[in-house]
């Protein structure tokens, strides 16, 4: 049995709770994983001056995979996002976002089995902004008007939007080969380049000249207006399969798709690069349950059985997410919001690692 060394970020407010229960359910899988902790956030601002210290980033480097729980974010000051940041210095393009419904969480729909790629590094999200009133701020709208572009009102903050030939192709043949990797059937190109015609219709168009190269691979190609995307995932959400979307459209469709299985508690997720992969729930961290034994883990242990494909284990992987399944759906030794969302009320809901415990049972 191949070993494994795997960085691992426990994060804040509820994080060590999950990813403690994450580790007890991977390693009663049967996998040899040595975990390498390393801690980042508010916490290690006061040692190192930084949320993200040079040691943490050399670790994931090193080992090329990382497992995280959730990190908190101030909102409005403070420093930048944690995860933003592992994005951007580890190159991790490719977010992976499946959306698939257990029986037993209480979901609104018994049919979706869907995957949101999300491009990571350009698009509004590229982070280049210009504060209202600022000096670039002031020279962009004079280049605008220059240019007969347009006119932008003088008291505006101006964010730009960057789409490239270059990011769009890799995310684009990242979907494609995820979708050949796991038997799926069809990849749509989701855009709003009926409106923006340089950045969402070169990615259009980038798509499709994309999709030519896997014409013969079996894998049906389609695109889709964004806001029609999120009607029609409402209304038929057993129609989609794999969705490539530019970085915005991807952040908000990947959570509209999360709401449609029972939320963000069992969405799992993944950031992925060409050299290295980081594992994530994309739920918060919860800060007033952390300590309380009450979260639910389901989002970290999914997202490391995406970890446990990429690293070879598919065995354990299916282990795993068929002892979830069953936990779920025998709907008894389950945590307080799935109690409540199944039943409306919380009596005999358990804590975090009771959960945890019913899930290892399952595998037993």
């Amino acid at each position: 049995m191949a070993k494994h060394t795997v960085t691992l970020i426990p994060g804040d407010g509820i994080g060590p709770e999950i990813t403690h229960a994450m580790t007890r359910v991977v390693e009663a899988a049967g996998v040899d994983i040595e975990w390498e902790r390393v801690d980042a956030g508010a916490e290690v601002m006061d040692r190192y001056g930084t949320p993200l210290p040079d040691h943490v980033l050399e670790s994931i480097r090193r080992n090329k995979v990382a497992i995280k729980g959730p990190i908190t974010t101030p909102v409005g000051t403070g420093f930048r996002s944690v995860n933003v940041a592992l994005r951007k210095e580890l190159d991790l393009y490719a977010c992976l976002r499946p959306s698939f419904t257990i029986p037993g969480t209480g979901a609104r729909y018994d049919d979706v089995d869907l995957v949101i790629v999300r491009e990571n590094t350009e698009d509004l999200y590229a982070g280049i902004e210009f504060e209202e009133g600022s000096e670039g701020a002031k020279r962009l709208i004079e280049l605008i008007a220059a240019d007969g572009a347009g006119t932008i009102r003088p008291d505006s903050g101006i964010s730009v939007k960057p789409i490239s030939v270059s990011a769009t192709q890799r995310i684009v043949r990242f979907a494609f080969d995820y979708a050949i990797a796991n038997g799926r059937k069809k990849v749509t190109a989701v855009h709003k380049a009926n409106i923006m015609k340089h950045t969402d219709g070169l990615f259009l168009r980038v798509a499709r000249e994309v999709a030519e190269e896997y014409a013969g691979s079996g894998i049906e190609f389609e695109d889709y207006i964004v806001d029609a995307t999120c009607m029609q995932l409402v209304l038929h959400p057993e129609q989609w399969d794999v969705l490539v979307l530019p970085n915005l459209y991807g952040d908000i469709v990947s959570d509209l798709a999360a709401g449609l299985i029972g939320g963000l508690g069992i969405a799992p997720g993944a950031n992925i690069g060409d050299e290295c992969a980081v594992f994530e729930p994309v739920h918060g961290s919860a800060p007033k349950y952390a300590g309380k034994d009450m979260a639910n883990p389901t989002a970290e242990i999914l997202s490391a059985v995406l970890m446990l494909k990429h690293i070879g284990e598919r065995e354990a992987a299916e282990r795993v997410l068929a002892a979830v399944r069953t936990v779920l759906a025998e709907d008894v030794r389950v945590t307080y919001d799935i109690m409540r969302t199944r039943t409306g009320s919380t009596e005999g809901c358990v804590g975090t690692q009771a959960y945890a415990d019913a899930i290892i049972e399952a595998m037993a």
